[in-house]
């Protein structure tokens, strides 16, 4: 009997404790107005699981925990972001292919709101297989002579761990200096004995926004997202790969993993070097102190692809890669081919993206056919199935997963990176892109987003509407809660 008359002081706490939120939400926070009415609508129809699901999922970070990297050293890299700027705005910036001149407006962009140092001395390598990019990865840090700086969001103890964390050893035993920054979310399944066993051989490890309580992690947001490397300086990887035998196609769930890395050499891998000092720091009391080894010169320029290294975060004001898709988008005059595993985007971009349908421009966009996280797929769906209308043509593809974050338009302009095409990327994670100025590299990725269309399956109106009520009810629960996917 007494349990039976505690229920109504039960539910009365829980309603409580979902009023107190919702007004946190609402009136403390600011968020977004569509985020709101999605936690809004959690906390209302699961009162006790959205309550747990929004410490998980919904809370910002703390004055204490947001990055303030003005108070770290920027390496000198604002005094020649301001030199590139002065030069554009007395039209004193010289480009060395001018083809890329129309696209002078994107470069201005991502220099004012980010920081985003333009190269022009860059050779690229594009990597679309997983084996294939992991041993050019392995071969290049064997041959490192001074340091070799790693930051995944996923480092696995599985077969590729392990022979990576060969060759890091090997290399640390032989007084390279080894530094690997991995996501503790994202790793949580890394084993203490693997991070003991490199320490012990010299190797310094660090987990990006740990728990309190090692193994609890509670913090679902702000994760470390990046994937980069950087062997002395010169030698720097960026893109879609992680540390784990999924990303060579040995998970049967998911069979051929296609994804795309660039291997960079030129200024380029400095911009890649300052991210990661950047992202080291904040992680580590041990701080990295700027060094000349760390950005050594060139003796020739290996190159002549033009780069800019975007990155963004909830510690930014701007969502700059976002920002920098949607620039892409609106500036191509005849086509943008996308890749993305998710495509869950805000309203600004998928505006973006019916007005270059509507306006005439070739808009193509691939998803996978394998859903790693099921209900965000079919918010993918949904919103995919909102460009068909506009005239884009989507394709699924159909030979594993595809979980490549590229874009490229028009035969010049590409990004590479990290990022996905949802609100995650933009805003929750921190994430970093290649965005490239080069007809080269463009030519490759339009090329291989040929090859893959051969590989998929065209989503066609028709199909669209062919979907069961079953479907058309998860994509409407799915979109309704994709501002907090």
């Amino acid at each position: 009997m007494a349990d039976v008359e505690f229920i109504p002081y039960f539910v009365t706490v829980i309603i409580f404790l979902n009023v107190l939120l919702g007004f946190t939400i609402i009136f403390l926070e600011r968020r977004d107005a569509s985020a709101t009415w999605a936690w809004l609508m959690v906390l209302m129809f699961v009162p006790v699981a959205g309550f747990i699901i929004y410490l998980m999922f919904g809370r910002r970070l703390s004055r204490k925990e947001i990055f303030t990297w003005d108070k770290k050293a920027r390496l000198g890299l604002l005094a020649a972001v301001q030199e590139q700027l002065r030069a554009i705005d007395n039209d004193e910036f010289e480009l060395k292919h001018p083809e890329v001149a129309p696209h002078e407006d994107q470069i201005y962009m991502h220099l004012k709101n980010n920081d985003a140092l333009l190269s022009q001395d860059n050779k690229l390598d594009l990597y679309t297989d997983g084996e294939e990019k992991f041993q050019a990865l392995m071969q290049d840090i064997e041959k490192a002579q001074d340091h070799v700086h790693l930051l995944y969001y996923i480092l696995r103890h599985d077969n590729l761990g392990r022979r990576l964390g060969t060759v890091l050893r090997k290399k640390a035993e032989e007084g390279v200096s080894v530094k690997l920054l991995y996501d503790d979310m994202g790793s949580r399944l890394l084993s203490r004995s693997y991070i003991k066993e490199m320490k012990r051989a010299g190797v310094e490890m660090e987990s990006f926004f740990p728990p309190l309580i090692p193994k609890l992690n509670m913090k679902i947001n702000y994760r470390n997202h990046r994937k980069l490397a950087i062997i002395d300086g010169t030698i720097g990887y960026i893109g879609g790969f992680n540390i784990g035998d999924e990303y060579l196609g040995k998970d049967k769930k998911f069979g051929y993993w296609r994804d795309t890395h660039l291997r960079v050499r030129g200024s380029a891998v400095h911009n890649l070097q300052t991210r990661f000092i950047l992202d080291w720091n904040q992680a580590s009391k041990r701080d990295i102190l700027y060094d000349e080894r760390f950005y050594p010169l060139f003796e020739s320029e290996p190159g002549d692809s033009a780069v800019q290294i975007v990155s963004s975060g909830p510690d930014s004001e701007w969502e700059q890669i976002k920002h920098g898709y949607i620039k892409t988008i609106l500036s191509a005059k005849e086509y943008v081919y996308i890749q993305t595993p998710y495509f869950i985007p805000d309203d600004s971009l998928l505006d973006a993206l019916r007005v270059a349908s509507l306006s005439g421009v070739d808009v193509r966009v691939m998803i996978p056919n394998k859903p790693d996280h099921p209900f965000v797929y079919w918010a993918t769906y949904s919103n995919v199935g909102d460009l068909l209308w506009a005239g884009a043509k989507v394709y699924i593809y159909q030979n594993g997963f595809l979980h490549a974050k590229t874009i490229v338009a028009d035969g010049v302009v590409s990004s590479v990176g990290t990022a996905n095409i949802d609100v995650r990327s933009f805003r929750l994670n921190f994430e970093v892109n290649a965005f490239v100025y080069d007809t080269k590299l463009a030519g490759e990725l339009t090329d291989r987003f040929m090859e893959d269309s051969e590989l998929t399956t065209e989503l066609t109106h028709s199909l669209y509407e062919q979907r069961s009520v079953w479907i058309r009810f998860k994509e409407a629960i799915a979109r309704l809660l994709s501002p907090v996917l």
